[in-house]
């Protein structure tokens, strides 16, 4: 299942929820519902990168996550930092955080993907165009140039030192991008996962889902459009969503994950259908609307299709796995030649009947001819066919 990462601001000035968690024992606090709720990773941010927020010192940012970083690593938790400042990334990696978040990709500060390489801590290289997201918003092919961005700082974390497989990506949603910008982007991400990079998706609460919803809903309404985009983003193959509330992206992602378990067994299912025809079997009845044809009778020929699960029977080899058509031609025979009806499309529905006893059987098709029926003008033959299929 994709990770779910909750977002933690201990920042007076954040977007959507700026202030609320300051004070480290309300940080931890709400670490810990993230966490009840089904987070599976901690991304805590000391400093704001909403439009126009100022920037600040990295003494300052330290002393707001690490009371939290440290507090959260000592009780087991999987701890992200959100930070653009190498010797924050330091810090924090001393403390125990096990990834280092940059939106921009080790380009504010030259210093971070060594600092990083140093400290053997994952690292998050997200598309940006510097911290103001508002600016350099014009692209050519926005997914091409993310795409290309990321390939260049991803050989930069290399060159640094930093393994590849302690690298993941991020395209930036909501960074130096339009709206529409940002729906190129999700609708074209499985061109960014063919990286072979785990990927980071941070839709939560940004302002291109809020251009969906009425003039003046809260941020936090862009919640529900937050989850139904992670679970675009899982199923474009994206590793983590980074949200700001968990339970309904988490919800949302077991409901993906419970339809693709079904669509799974389903293809299970299928790989082992089959079919099993029977042409051409012979049998004397005496059905018919005449007198002459319920006393004389007369020659009934039937086909038989039947959609039967026969992957146990490939596998064993075993009869009793699969239907016996000589055993079920016997028993069609059987059927036609016992007690007469009027109608050949009676008799194929009983044949139908028949056919669906067997617990294998999936659906059956009988064709029913009567190649000696009494019709008064020349002809090759006549034949009805009926059908019916399991209701599941």
């Amino acid at each position: 299942m994709t990770e779910v990462w909750g977002i933690l601001n201990v920042t007076p000035d954040s977007f959507s929820d700026g202030g609320r968690f300051v004070d480290p024992g309300a940080a931890i606090a709400h670490a810990r519902r993230l966490l009840a709720q089904g987070a599976d990773v901690i991304d805590i941010g000391g400093e704001s990168t909403r439009p126009g927020a100022d920037p600040i010192d990295p003494s300052e940012e330290r002393a707001r996550i690490l009371p939290v970083v440290e507090a959260l690593v000592r009780e087991g938790v999987r701890v992200s930092v959100d930070t653009i400042h190498a010797s924050t990334a330091r810090a924090v990696m001393d403390a125990g955080a096990e990834i280092v978040n940059d939106v921009t990709a080790g380009l504010h500060d030259e210093d971070m993907l060594r600092a990083v390489a140093a400290g053997r801590a994952r690292i998050v290289l997200m598309h940006s165009r510097g911290i103001d997201v508002t600016r350099d918003t014009e692209y050519d092919d926005v997914v091409q140039e993310v795409a290309q961005h990321l390939v260049d700082r991803v050989a930069a974390a290399e060159a640094a030192g930093i393994d590849r497989d302690r690298i993941l990506i991020d395209p930036g949603f909501g960074f130096s991008k339009a709206a529409d910008d940002n729906w190129r982007l999700l609708a074209q991400l499985r061109a960014l996962t063919g990286m072979f990079l785990p990927m980071l998706v941070g839709t939560s609460r940004k302002r291109f889902l809020g251009a969906l919803l009425p003039d003046g809903a809260a941020a936090d309404e862009r919640d529900g459009l937050t989850a139904i985009t992670s679970v675009l983003a899982a199923q474009a193959g994206a590793s983590a969503v980074r949200v700001h509330d968990v339970a309904s992206t988490v919800a949302a992602l077991r409901a993906l994950e419970a339809v693709q378990a079904a669509a799974e067994a389903t293809a299970d299912h299928d790989a082992d259908s089959g079919s099993i025809r029977l042409e051409g079997i012979r049998a004397f009845g005496h059905h018919g609307v005449l007198p002459e044809e319920r006393r004389d009778g007369q020659e009934f020929v039937v086909d038989v299709d039947l959609s039967v699960q026969v992957g146990a029977a490939a596998r064993t080899d075993r009869v009793t796995d699969t239907v016996h058509y000589g055993e079920l031609a016997e028993r069609i025979v059987a059927a036609v030649e016992r007690d007469p009806v009027d109608l050949i499309e009676t008799l194929a529905a009983r044949l139908v009947e028949l056919c669906m006893e067997h617990p294998l059987v999936e659906a059956a098709h009988v064709t029913v001819h009567k190649p000696s029926a009494p019709v008064g003008v020349p002809f090759g033959d006549v034949s009805v066919t009926l059908g019916r299929s399991r209701p599941w």
